[in-house]
């Protein structure tokens, strides 16, 4: 099967062909842990997660690096806010992040960096940048000399004028040129500071990332991702002082950026004050429910976010976690390895995931249409292929339809009435049994009578 990915790089889509097949480097940034992230921030590892997941099935090795930015002025205004220790908002945070992205199942990374931890690392690429004449100490800073690299722009598609003007380019007296960005800057003692050639101070949000991704997977790293709002300025300038660093050498061979999610077709962001928590969300919606509506829209694509998307993926949900409860007495033999081939072709398309769920429905339905032992089986392994896969109907049947959008859901109180609407209607007293439907519908439980008994489960949000 062919391996197809759109890189941005060259604007338009590739066979991915890794410079080592025996080791292929994914690197994704990362949260800047200052708050809990919000639904748009989670798309991208659910996303490159999925892409981490297929390159494994297809490389023998495969080194996937996701950082935590832990050194950053949002931090320290945070921290500042809360009157608390720099780190304890870091940590609080990140553990967070980390207990969010497994439950919605973003697959963990190999490597999770923190750029504190690379501070030596950060100093030395500033010290190369100044030797070749890539960057400049000015007032205790360092700024990386833009008019140095011909190629700047390159990756956003943009002229320097235009990013300049399109920007919000800080105006510094010790800065030659406007659209030179900061490498590193001074800390006064209420901030962190490490010590450097240039005095006591701390990285720039750009370099960070240059730093760790080179101390892990090498100066040249096979794909490159993120949302698309870090297309510019933070990986163009990625690309800048790490090819600049490391001797003119490719930073990133493919560079993929997921869109962006809107909210009635705005786009999702803390400056607009239109963000949806994932962690609250996690507490409303099962996960798998907003992992399916992360999938939905091709990931090159905006993605709007609504009550009606959340329907619509858990009705979806229900069906299918339906079909494999109605299979659940037909055996199958379980190969974790085995996914269909449609299916699996459609995610090698880069990454084309309305496709595969469009695939994994018609699964779906051949597996609720099939007649005879045999027939069951096999859409039974099909689909549960499709599920490990993608990550979504990997559970249990009868767990997913008995959760609630809340905890208030008392199952042994539901199976007792259960047990007396079966009794009442076994006496033929049917109107008890319908009052007790209405009292188990007005807790939000749906009941199914069928041939393996009355089966129930908390109705679709």
């Amino acid at each position: 099967m062919t391996f197809r990915l759109y890189n941005t790089l060259t604007r338009r889509v590739e066979e991915f062909t890794p410079q080592n097949p025996d080791r292929v480097t994914l690197y994704v940034c990362g949260p800047t842990v200052y708050n809990y992230v919000h639904i748009g921030n989670a798309r991208p590892y659910v996303v490159f997660g999925l892409l981490a997941r297929l390159l494994r099935r297809h490389f023998p090795n495969v080194t996937y690096a996701r950082n935590i930015t832990d050194v950053d002025d949002k931090i320290n205004n945070a921290a500042r806010e809360a009157g608390v220790p720099i780190g304890t908002i870091t940590q609080r945070y990140a553990a967070a992040y980390r207990e969010d992205m497994g439950r919605i199942g973003a697959d963990a990374p190999d490597v999770e960096p923190h750029a504190t931890d690379h501070i030596p690392q950060i100093i030395t690429m500033c010290e190369k940048l100044i030797a070749s004449g890539h960057a400049y100490a000015a007032e205790s800073h360092v700024l990386f000399d833009v008019s140095s690299y011909p190629e700047y722009g390159h990756l956003s598609g943009r002229s320097l004028e235009d990013m300049i003007a399109g920007a919000r380019v800080e105006v510094a007296p010790y800065k030659k040129n406007p659209a030179d960005f900061v490498l590193w800057k001074p800390s006064t003692p209420d901030l962190p500071g490490w010590d450097s050639p240039w005095g006591i101070g701390r990285p720039g949000w750009h370099i960070e990332c240059s730093a760790m991704s080179a101390t892990h997977l090498g100066e040249t790293i096979d794909i490159h991702a993120g949302g698309v709002d870090l297309q510019f300025p933070h990986h163009e300038n990625e690309v800048a002082q790490s090819t600049c660093a490391h001797g003119g050498k490719v930073f990133a061979r493919y560079w993929m950026h997921n869109g962006m999610l809107t909210m009635d077709g705005k786009k999702m962001s803390k400056s607009v004050g239109n963000t949806v928590v994932l962690h609250e969300l996690l507490g409303l919606y099962p996960a798998e429910v907003l992992r399916y509506v992360l999938l939905k829209a091709h990931y090159r694509q905006p993605l709007d976010w609504s009550e009606g998307a959340l329907r619509q993926a858990r009705a979806t949900l229900d069906g299918w976690y339906g079909v494999l409860r109605d299979l659940a007495d037909v055996p199958v033999e379980i190969d974790h390895d085995a996914v269909p081939a449609e299916f699996e072709t459609a995610l090698l398309d880069d990454l084309n995931t309305p496709e595969a769920l469009a695939i994994m429905a018609r699964v779906a339905d051949a597996a609720r249409k099939a007649i005879g032992t045999d027939q069951a089986a096999a859409a039974k392994r099909d689909l549960l292929g499709c599920a490990r896969m993608i990550g979504l109907a990997t559970g249990e049947p009868e767990a997913w339809f008995k959760q609630g959008a809340s905890s208030g859901v008392d199952a042994a109180a539901i199976e007792q009435l259960i047990l007396d609407r079966n009794a009442a209607r076994a006496a033929r007293e049917f109107a008890k049994a319908d009052e007790i439907r209405k009292t188990l519908a007005d807790m939000g439980v749906t009941i199914e009578d069928g041939a393996q008994g009355t089966r129930w489960r908390v109705a679709s949000q």
